[in-house]
């Protein structure tokens, strides 16, 4: 293969922090790298180093070089290879800058000053490639997440790039519209040759797809091999991989396929025993609750009851309605009709001040809770709103995403640490009721082990905790129910040994791999350790 982007000797530092040293990462024509590493490590800036926003538009200290065909690039500002290097962002939404689809694709070959007649095949050749030509008339603002996402890429692809860098493309995707985007990323390296960048937390849904890993360490190096290699001894692992370090298998399964034929080499284990059923004080209770927008009934008669002690999961495809039902239940969001009851009070009719001590919710765009000038600050006024200790946020902060300097402004924060961040704020006021929507999205293994503890221990506490989230590996740790929502329906719901195998697609890893009722590698370890003694 031959080389079209070459790293060489990079270095980064902002300020007094070391973000990148001595990278060397050449990119091969028609190939997929996976960057991956713990949350906050500088897995963005390497992305914005390729395309040319770092640090251009982030500040900080580049030092080494980069080569397009050979050629330096690293003093080229972004626009002027923006048609080499095509880029799209965690939030595609968030990029969008015309009204319909069509007018989304063609906009980037009317700022290259594109002929007409190239834009309209251009324009038509990606509509097909993508599978959204029926897609063309409609508002940006009315698809659903991999819809966006794929108009996202679209609206690149049109400029025809030689590489596409794409910064967690499936965050905020359902797991089928996931394996659709990957699928659709997968055609484009296959077929056309594309070379693509793509950075992830989720490894359990690219590592089958990924040619090499780039895994970006916590000194600011960046180990680059093929996948099996990396992740014999990484520290950011899917349950796949996990499942095989815990066999000891040869060689380490990267497909659900390889994990099942590898499993009949293990021995009869004794299944997980179901949770004992708990008696428990309901907190919320909700009744018919129906949410319109405009003339879309987002949400239809839906009974929820969250109980004290029990962490209920709500899972559904991208614009079931799980939003805009978390809305509802704190307060904010109007509903045309049904009840919400927390406590004896309806949250929809609190002051806002009143509402967060019954309700605390932590909405999808974290940033929307950050307002302040820097961490500390965000800290000290949540433990002095919250009447908490003194650190009670920060030291909750730490548990979700250690190291952040206090110093930093929200804005300089990765999403990851963003999050992080708002969700120490909420959790320091300890609301009897806990909303969470896509809490995992920007979070590493490690972050999401200390979320699942967190959320345990709010449980534990008493507190009714509600998360909306497609992250099925992150579900099957915490769930005590899941509901599952289909338009803006509830479809199914109970224990999550038995929902999460009712579908392939919000079945976890090792679930696909052993079949029910196992669920994480934890249950495996366990009953492989009863076998060894």
């Amino acid at each position: 293969m031959r080389g079209v982007i070459e790293l060489r000797d990079i270095g980064f530092r902002y300020d007094e922090q070391e973000v990148l040293r001595a990278v060397d990462l050449t990119l091969d024509e028609g190939e997929l790298v996976l960057v991956s590493g713990r949350t906050g490590v500088g897995k963005s800036t390497l992305l914005g180093v390729v395309t040319g926003l770092v640090p251009r538009f982030s500040g900080g200290v580049l030092s080494g070089d980069v080569l397009l065909d050979g050629a330096s690039i690293v003093e080229q500002p972004p626009r002027e290879r923006a048609h080499l290097v095509g880029y799209v962002g965690q939030d595609p939404l968030a990029g969008f800058v015309a009204d319909t689809v069509e007018e989304e694709l063609a906009y980037g070959m009317e700022q290259l000053g594109t002929a007409p007649e190239t834009m309209r095949r251009r324009v038509e050749e990606t509509l097909d490639l993508l599978g959204i030509a029926d897609l063309r008339a409609r508002d940006l603002r009315t698809l659903s997440g991999g819809q966006q996402q794929r108009v996202a890429i679209g609206s690149v692809l049109t400029t025809h790039p030689r590489v596409l860098v794409l910064d967690e493309p499936t965050s905020a995707l359902d797991p089928t519209a996931a394996e659709d985007v990957l699928a659709t990323i997968t055609r484009l390296v296959h077929d056309l040759g594309l070379t693509v960048l793509l950075a992830e937390h989720r490894l359990e849904r690219v590592v089958p797809f990924a040619d090499r890993i780039a895994l970006v360490t916590g000194d600011g190096t960046v180990r680059v091999d093929e996948p099996r290699s990396v992740l014999a001894d990484s520290p950011v692992a899917p349950p796949l991989v996990d499942l095989g370090r815990l066999a000891r298998w040869d060689p380490l399964p990267l497909t659900v396929r390889d994990a099942r034929r590898e499993a009949r080499s293990l021995p009869d284990l004794a299944p997980p025993e179901p949770a004992p059923a708990r008696e428990s004080r309901p907190v919320l209770v909700a009744r018919g609750v129906t949410v319109v927008h405009g003339a879309l009934v987002a949400v239809r008669e839906v009974d929820l009851t969250l109980s004290a002690g029990h962490v209920t999961v709500l899972m559904g495809r991208n614009g079931s309605g799980k939003s805009s039902l978390i809305w509802a239940l704190q307060g904010t969001g109007r509903r045309r009709s049904g009840s919400i009851d927390v406590d004896g009070d309806d949250p929809g009719e609190l002051a806002p001040a009143e509402r967060r001590t019954h309700v605390g919710l932590v909405p999808q765009t974290a940033a929307d809770l950050l307002y302040l000038e820097s961490v500390a600050e965000e800290c000290a006024a949540a433990d002095e709103g919250a009447e908490a200790p003194s650190g009670t946020c920060r030291g909750l902060l730490d548990r979700l995403a250690p190291g952040i300097d206090t110093d930093l402004h929200p804005r300089d924060l990765s999403e990851g640490q963003r999050l992080a961040l708002a969700l120490a704020i909420v959790l320091t006021a300890r609301p009897p009721v806990l909303l969470l929507d896509e809490p995992t999205r920007g979070l590493d293994y490690a972050g999401k082990a200390e979320l699942a503890r967190i959320v345990a221990d709010l449980a534990a506490d008493g507190r009714a905790v509600l998360l909306a989230t497609h992250d099925v590996e992150f579900a099957a740790h915490v769930a005590d129910d899941v509901v599952v929502l289909a338009e803006g329906e509830v479809v199914s719901s109970g224990p999550p040994r038995r929902v999460l195998a009712e579908s392939p697609s919000f079945a976890p890893q090792v679930t696909k791999v052993l079949g029910p009722p196992w669920l994480v590698v934890e249950e495996v370890a366990a009953a492989l350790e009863e076998v060894r003694r």
